[in-house]
């Protein structure tokens, strides 16, 4: 039986960051990043925040203040022991471009990461 490190395709790197959580309605929520990789994040859930699985919203992870900001419209993956898994449905160029940087600094494999958007960009919906 496969562990969920095994099944996992993308290196989560550990980042500590302060993120905004969108509803569509406009609810947002103030958090902090436990991980991110190129296909998701983990965060603290939200004081008074309710969510189910599969529930989309923007997730806003703020880097140097708030003068950089990686925007993923996110789905909700899992839920457990006060954390929150999310899967990115989407990422636009800037934030990509910005979340290629963190993770280049923070992987210290190049080639790995290189390998790893090869396969995001072949992923098929």
């Amino acid at each position: 039986m496969a562990t969920t490190e095994q099944k996992r395709q993308f290196t989560r790197i550990p980042f500590d960051a302060d993120v905004r959580l969108v509803k569509q309605s406009g609810e947002a929520w103030d958090s902090r990043l436990y991980d991110i990789s190129l296909k998701g994040a983990l965060i603290a859930a939200p004081h008074n925040w309710q969510g189910e699985a599969g529930d989309e919203y923007l997730l806003e992870v703020l880097l140097a203040g708030e003068e950089i900001k990686i925007d993923m419209n996110v789905s909700i993956a899992h839920m457990e022991d006060g954390r929150i898994g999310f899967h990115c449905e989407f990422i636009d160029i800037d934030s990509i471009s910005h979340l290629h940087r963190l993770m280049e600094l923070n992987m210290g494999d190049e080639e790995q990461l290189e390998r790893e958007i090869s396969e995001m960009i072949d992923i098929k919906p």
